[in-house]
């Protein structure tokens, strides 16, 4: 017997400092109007002193269970998609798992950069669809904040700490996820990265006084990339659900960059006012930006149930992925 999948509620997180770009001028030589005008971003937010991934991740997992009228001891699967986790091992989800006390669920990280919500997306449904589990919890949880540089203003004007959890659950209907595409070039992996910390480049005094523990990118190339990758994610997602471009409702690409975003609605035939954005208050907060930009747009009222969402991201790795939601209520965001 096939299963499909559908979304039963949405929660989502953001730390309560705000920095807006006047903040960065201590640090490095920018302006408001610089920021602004380059990257779309007004503001953003980074978790206090002691706060971790896992922490935000629950407190966004805590309201979609709330939303769904779920207890955590009902859910069989957590994924957080992070490229910032609490620690190497174990898993931030796990920690994810204790925090909650959702004993019944298996639980493990996927680390894909800026697409790993899609890429935790596609593999939950895989596991409900197939009758591996009933009912799936997928976040999307990242500190940038305690991994750049701030002399850095390539990456430091861009990056904002938050999460966002989507629940899951096995139907005997239609599916809400119509269908995925996903891809990766491993030869771009030096464009977008943190250098150090891992088993290539131990941490080591060298290591940090060379500053190889802080993200590191060639955002020209990263641009290049991003928007070329994105649009065949958008193509190939949207055929692969039998549908044309022009039936799709909104696009909900990753919030990396408001001129990467406009790049990539104009080449796939989308006026921006059919595009949804958080990117100027919240910054990239890379796997967190697609279910925080999605509850945003809930919460104001712009998606109506029966939407057609196109999903796209791009990051680190290089990854990159698309997937079609067809938006179905859930339980409403706009509580």
């Amino acid at each position: 017997m096939s299963y499909g999948t559908s979304v039963l509620g949405l929660g989502s997180y953001l730390p309560e400092d705000v920095y807006n770009n006047f903040y960065f001028e201590q640090y490095v030589e920018t302006t408001d109007e610089w920021i602004r005008t380059r990257t779309g971003i007004r503001e953003r937010r980074f978790v206090r002193d002691g706060m971790a991934t896992s922490d935000i991740a629950t407190l966004a997992a805590q309201e979609a269970l709330k939303k769904s009228n779920l207890k955590a001891d009902e859910i069989d699967l957590i994924i957080v998609a992070t490229a910032t986790p609490d620690r190497l091992f174990p898993s931030t989800a796990c920690t994810v798992q204790e925090k909650l006390r959702a004993k019944k669920a298996a639980a493990f990280d996927i680390s894909a950069g800026c697409s790993g919500f899609i890429y935790a997306l596609a593999c939950a449904s895989q596991f409900i669809e197939n009758g591996l589990f009933q009912r799936a919890l997928v976040i999307g949880a990242e500190t940038l904040s305690k991994f750049i540089d701030m002399k850095d203003r390539t990456t430091c004007v861009l990056m904002g700490d938050g999460a966002g959890a989507m629940v899951l659950e096995r139907t005997d209907g239609e599916s809400q996820l119509l269908s995925f595409y996903l891809g990766a070039d491993g030869t771009g992996g030096q464009y977008l990265e943190l250098p150090a910390g891992g088993s290539h480049l131990p941490a080591s005094l060298e290591t940090v006084e060379k500053k190889l523990h802080y993200i590191k990118m060639d955002g020209s190339l990263v641009f290049k990339w991003a928007v070329e990758k994105m649009v065949l994610s958008g193509l190939e997602a949207t055929r692969r659900a039998g549908l044309d471009l022009k039936e799709i409702d909104w696009l909900l690409p990753h919030q990396a960059n408001i001129r990467i975003i406009q790049s990539v609605a104009s080449r796939l035939g989308f006026p921006m006012e059919k595009v949804l954005l958080s990117l100027e208050t919240i910054g990239n907060t890379s796997a967190a930006s697609i279910p925080l930009t999605l509850s945003q747009s809930l919460r104001e009222g712009k998606i109506k149930d029966g939407d057609l969402l196109l999903l796209l991201g791009f990051g680190a790795g290089f990854t990159w992925g698309g997937a079609v939601l067809r938006w179905s209520g859930g339980k409403n965001e706009r509580e």
